[in-house]
């Protein structure tokens, strides 16, 4: 009998099945859900998501009826995202897009309940909005941050958005549930986040999303700019770029 048809490695690539079911789930997802996807007993799977909830993989949701990527599994994916041998391959995405635009540009992926930067490329102004690769960013008031949350299904969205503190960053930041609703419902038909001065007076972002092979959202693809250098109507003039940009990170993901 070979090492791979051991009692021990059976159930870990048991365990590794549910896990890729839930991963690969574009929302929250019940038990019986999870056991027609993986075929497997009602109980062993019930116990397979006990022991991965445990270790902080996967997590019930409030309801406690369907399950979603835990904290833990969704940091170790981070962490591949940020370490692989593509990274390099994609920083010379990013700094080609920056030659293209002349301003900042980033690659942000969704973090729990914030964005954080997986790779950033500075313009070479003097004038800019320096935040380093690891930076965190809110959701409801950046741009890539908004067009996360328009992709997500309405009814997950909502108890994210009721969570979040949406705290006021300038006069321009929207703090009001509903009308941020709107503008996400906006933003979910044109597939652009825009953020008008709303994290930072005088700054403007602009952010298309980077797909996997699959057409998942996994990442987005930023601009930030001085308003005052770069307005709004401007920085709309360079989504070709960013799109192309994207398109080219995209190629890198579905290569993994």
């Amino acid at each position: 009998m070979g090492e791979t048809s051991s009692p021990t490695s059976a159930a870990a690539l048991r365990a590794f099945a549910i896990t890729e079911i839930i991963v690969r789930a574009d929302r929250p997802i019940s038990l019986s859900e999870i056991v027609d996807g993986c075929g497997l007993p009602v109980p062993t799977v019930f116990r397979i998501l006990s022991m991965l909830e445990g270790a902080g993989l996967v997590q019930r949701e409030p309801t406690g009826k369907t399950y979603a990527v835990g904290h833990r599994l969704a940091r170790f994916g981070l962490e591949i995202m940020t370490n692989n041998s593509v990274r390099t391959e994609r920083h010379v995405i990013l700094r080609r897009v920056v030659d293209e635009i002349g301003e900042t540009c980033n690659l942000a992926m969704l973090s729990g309940d914030e964005i954080i930067y997986i790779d950033r490329v500075e313009t070479d102004w003097s004038l800019k909005a320096e935040l380093k690769p690891g930076s965190r960013v809110p959701l409801h008031c950046t741009s890539s941050g908004k067009l996360f949350l328009s992709q997500m299904p309405k009814a997950r969205r909502r108890r994210l958005l009721e969570s979040l503190s949406c705290k006021r960053y300038t006069d321009n930041t929207i703090t009001d549930i509903n009308l941020l609703e709107s503008q996400l419902e906006r933003i979910a038909v044109t597939q652009v986040g825009v953020n008008s001065e709303e994290f930072q007076a005088g700054v403007i972002g602009v952010a298309v999303p980077v797909r996997d092979a699959r057409g998942k959202m996994i990442a987005s693809l930023a601009l930030q700019a001085p308003v005052a250098r770069l307005p709004m109507n401007r920085a709309m003039e360079f989504l070709p770029n960013l799109q192309r940009a994207a398109d080219a990170m995209t190629a890198t993901f579905a290569a993994k």
